[in-house]
């Protein structure tokens, strides 16, 4: 059976970015990022709300990250989502973690907006069209109220 694991994400880190090294020399970085979501409930009145996702970096992009990235700072995130199993050390019951493992991450904001310039994660220029070929398919433009951050 085919699978697809794809994990695209925006929001602000929720901390400093965690980097450690490895045994094998590989810098890992660890991260909290809180995504905003809004909605109406069932009174037709707007709520937002906050998801907190645990996520991991590994080698180069862990140490750019680490660099240029801070607490508050907006980034833009894609990976794939991983379950970590372990026993737990006190009471050896079974526990599990999603995560989402980044392998690219783009900057969000400029210079003096918490997030340090343009490109970023080491994938080169950053992406500037739609998918669908250009501007003039984006659809109907989005006001601020309406970013969930």
């Amino acid at each position: 059976m085919a699978s697809y694991n794809k994990v695209l994400l925006m929001g602000n880190l929720t901390r400093d970015v965690e980097l450690k090294q490895l045994p094998s020399g590989m810098s890992v970085g660890r991260i909290g990022l809180a995504v905003n979501e809004r909605y109406k409930d069932k009174n037709e009145q707007w709520v937002e709300r906050a998801n907190f996702i645990d996520c991991e970096i590994f080698g180069r992009r862990a140490e750019v990250m680490a660099q240029y990235l801070s607490k508050g700072s907006p980034v833009f995130v894609e990976g794939r989502l991983r379950l970590d199993t372990w026993q737990d050390r006190n009471d050896g019951s079974n526990r599990s973690k999603l995560k989402v493992v980044i392998e690219n991450f783009e900057f969000i904001g400029g210079r003096g907006e918490g997030g340090g310039g343009g490109g970023g994660g080491g994938r080169g220029p950053s992406r500037q069209s739609s998918p669908a070929g250009g501007p003039e398919n984006y659809g109907e433009p989005v006001s601020a109220d309406d970013i969930p951050f």
